[in-house]
C-alpha cells in the first residue's frame, strides 16, 4: 500500500495528541503535519515542499472556522481530499462542508479504527460518511409526507383555526363543541403528524405538509 500523507486541522490538544499517536503507529500513515487552525497550515503548507493528500478537518476552530476554510485550502491545494471530524452533526453544517468541497463527514464518536478506514477508502477514491450522517443526509432527500390523509375534516377544522391565531376556546365556539373536545382532538393531532407544538404544526401547515 502506498503511503498515505495525512494532515490534521484541530484545535484540541486531546484530540491532536490522539490522532497523531494513532496515525503515526499505522506504517501506510504519515502524518505530514498538525495545525490548530486553517491560518497556521496554509503558512505552513506555503514553504513546505511536502504537501498532504487528505485533511482531517475540524469546525469549531481557532480563527476562521473549517467550512470557511475549505474553499482557501482548496485554493492552494486544488488536489487534496478534505475529511471532516466534528462534533457538529446538525444539517447545516454537513451540507455547507459538503457543498464547500469536502469529500467526506465523521462525527468525533466515530472509533479511531473507522477513521483510518475512513482516509483509506477516500485515499482509494471513495466518500465516508458516519452512519448518523448518511442518515441524515438520505433522509433530506427523502419526499415529505403529506398528512391529509391522515386527519380527520374535523381535526383540519381545528389546525386551520389554530393557524389563524385563534384560541381553543375560540375554536371550540366555532364548531360547537367543547372545549375538552378541542383538547382532545389537538393530542390526537399531534400524535397523528408525530409533533410535540402548536409551532410544529404551523410551520407544517405553512409547509404545505398538512
Amino acid at each position: 500500500m502506498n503511503t498515505i500523507k495525512l494532515a490534521i486541522i484541530e484545535d484540541d490538544k486531546l484530540i491532536q495528541e490522539s490522532l497523531n499517536d494513532f496515525f503515526d503507529a499505522q506504517p501506510h500513515i504519515d502524518c505530514l503535519q498538525i495545525s490548530a487552525s486553517v491560518e497556521d497550515f496554509i503558512k505552513v503548507i506555503l514553504s513546505s515542499e511536502n504537501v498532504p493528500d487528505i485533511i482531517l478537518l475540524d469546525i469549531n476552530l481557532l480563527g476562521m472556522s473549517g467550512i470557511k476554510g475549505i474553499p482557501l485550502i482548496l485554493n492552494e491545494l486544488p488536489k487534496v481530499d478534505i475529511i471532516m471530524l466534528t462534533t457538529f452533526e446538525d444539517h447545516d453544517s454537513i451540507y455547507k462542508a459538503l457543498c464547500a468541497g469536502a469529500c467526506s463527514y465523521l462525527s468525533k464518536k466515530t472509533p479511531l479504527k473507522k477513521i483510518l478506514e475512513a482516509v483509506e477508502v477516500v485515499n482509494n477514491g471513495g466518500s465516508y460518511m458516519s452512519p448518523s450522517i448518511a442518515r441524515k443526509i438520505i433522509n433530506s432527500f427523502a419526499p415529505k409526507h403529506n398528512h391529509s390523509d391522515v386527519l380527520t375534516p374535523r381535526q383540519k377544522d381545528i389546525v386551520a383555526g389554530i393557524v389563524d391565531g385563534k384560541s381553543y376556546k375560540m375554536i371550540a365556539n366555532d364548531l360547537f363543541v367543547s372545549l375538552d373536545t378541542v383538547r382532545s382532538h389537538i393530542k390526537n393531532i399531534y400524535k397523528a403528524l408525530e409533533i410535540n407544538s402548536k409551532a410544529e404544526l404551523i410551520k407544517k401547515s405553512y409547509n404545505n405538509e398538512l
